[in-house]
């Protein structure tokens, strides 16, 4: 009976420390490239009325600011899990507008050819379905690497370049606050 017990217990307290966001179970726990990370946070991306995606956040410790995280040159990994059906055009023009919007003059002209080549490659998906997950990890050695759909499709490098991908969740005018306070773990 006590071996039953401690079974259950493990299993409930193990199923209690997973996050569900929108309907998505998030890992406590990746690794990416050599590196064990842990979720630091995860929210969901509205626009109107519609769930567009959750976006999650790993890294190598927790951290609860966005000064920390964009500070910080460890391994990281942003996950989004899609909820709405997007085109790969309609996805990238919103990143490129929440770039733009956090970006220094002379932080967007030092990204802007690695920028272009990633919205290139990222146009090529075509259409991102419900139930996609598209993942930007952060690898010190690498650069940024982007899986969509289970495949890498490329390599960037530069942390400045990584940086700039983060502040579309994280900076100044964030594509949505409130999915800022959830991916710092608020």
């Amino acid at each position: 009976m006590k071996k039953f017990l401690v079974a259950l217990l493990v299993c409930l307290s193990t199923q209690a420390s997973a996050m569900m966001v929108g309907g998505e179970k998030l890992a406590d726990k990746v690794r990416v490239g050599n590196s064990d990370l842990v979720l630091n946070g995860a929210g969901l991306r509205t626009k109107f009325i519609l769930n567009i995606y959750v976006g999650a956040l790993y890294l190598g410790t927790t951290k609860t600011t966005a000064e920390a995280v964009l500070a910080d040159t460890g391994t990281k990994r942003v996950e989004l899990h899609i909820l709405h059906h997007l085109s790969a055009g309609d996805f990238m023009e919103a990143f490129n507008k929440a770039i733009n919007a956090n970006l220094t003059t002379d932080e967007y002209v030092a990204v802007s050819a690695r920028l272009l080549n990633f919205s290139r490659v990222f146009r090529q998906v075509g259409e991102v379905e419900k139930g996609s997950v598209i993942i930007l990890d952060y690898l010190p050695d690498t650069g940024l690497v982007l899986t969509v759909k289970g495949k890498e499709l490329t390599r960037i490098q530069g942390e400045d370049f990584y940086r700039a991908m983060l502040k579309i969740w994280l900076g100044n005018k964030p594509v949505q606050d409130s999915l800022k306070k959830g991916m710092l773990g608020g």
